[in-house]
């Protein structure tokens, strides 16, 4: 019994390897390729179920942000990145009041992003490079995939006739019935969140925005972690750090996306949410352009915003 799942795992793996990485590393067939394929004991529809049932109990939990505006602008900002994405799940994106710089995927498309985040984030491109991230998760299907692993090794040690009775399905239903909360789904392997960065990257630039936010906002949480390493310790739990995760990130942005004239960096309505969640959560009532107190941040490269001003975009040359 043992051997057969080791030969179907052996089986799986290779195809796996075997997928055509030639077109998961293009980003013009973004949409056309299967990137969540692999062992996978969940069906798309038990995948989705689980996940609806772990975002109510992260809902029950966590203390939601509830502001329409700022909700608003989350969403939309993860449903154009899902729109040029692998994913083929409709996605639900709510924020958590939580300083903590994360953000974080469920199974089949449940995506929480903290207030902490946003905070960090001074640019657009930065904020999506993170949400891109969490959305490459759902479409490579890492948190069904880890836990079919992880419950395959459990098999392992489990007498045939218990793994037969129900067959490979109802075993992993058995066990995702007995989870109290997503801890098993929320935990990433450094080839997951390698995974991860690598089509997240291409779906932020497919979306139009530069893809070196992705090296900026990586920066910052490194930064972070050097200068207050227990404020970031929930993060690391489930993100952990890469030392070469930045230099792997500036050879996929060099090697396999062309260069386009202009990116997306920042935009106003971004400053104005991130203005407002500021002032929000420092007790004032903030309204965009009503000339109130305004977080000074240092501008990675970009020129200033203002409201009248279109959507901030940054020229890439041969000098950059």
């Amino acid at each position: 019994m043992h051997s057969s799942i080791a030969l179907v795992l052996s089986a799986t793996l290779t195809a796996s390897l075997g997928f055509a990485a030639d077109k998961k590393s293009d980003p013009s067939q973004i949409g056309n390729r299967d990137v969540g394929k692999g062992l996978n004991f969940y069906s798309i529809e038990k995948e989705i179920a689980l996940g609806k049932q772990l975002a109510q109990e992260v809902a029950r939990q966590a203390k939601l942000l509830d502001d329409p505006i700022i909700g608003e602008y989350v969403n939309r900002v993860g449903q154009n990145l899902v729109r040029n994405s692998d994913a083929r799940f409709a996605f639900q994106f709510q924020v958590i009041d939580d300083d903590t710089p994360n953000a974080f995927a469920l199974p089949g498309g449940f995506v929480f992003v903290n207030t902490g985040l946003i905070k960090i984030a001074d640019e657009e491109d930065e904020f999506a490079a993170a949400v891109a991230h969490e959305i490459a998760h759902v479409a490579a299907r890492h948190m069904t995939r880890q836990a079919t692993k992880a419950q395959l090794a459990s098999m392992l040690n489990m007498p045939a006739s218990v793994i037969l009775g129900g067959g490979w399905g109802g075993y992993a239903g058995r066990q995702a019935m007995g989870l109290a909360m997503p801890t098993m789904f929320m935990k990433f392997s450094r080839g997951d969140e390698s995974e991860a960065d690598y089509l997240g990257v291409q779906y932020m630039y497919a979306a139009g925005y530069d893809p070196t936010g992705a090296i900026s906002i990586f920066e910052k949480l490194e930064s972070l972690q050097r200068k207050s390493p227990g404020f970031v310790d929930r993060m690391l739990s489930s993100h952990p750090l890469d030392a070469d995760r930045i230099k792997r990130t500036e050879k996929e942005i060099d090697e396999i996306l062309p260069s386009k004239g202009e990116y997306v960096v920042t935009t106003s309505e971004y400053r104005d949410m991130r203005e407002r969640l500021i002032d929000m959560q420092a007790g004032r009532k903030s309204t965009p352009g009503n000339g109130g107190p305004k977080l000074k941040s240092a501008p990675r490269t970009s020129p200033t915003v203002r409201d009248e001003d279109p959507p901030t975009v940054r020229r890439r040359g041969l000098t950059e």
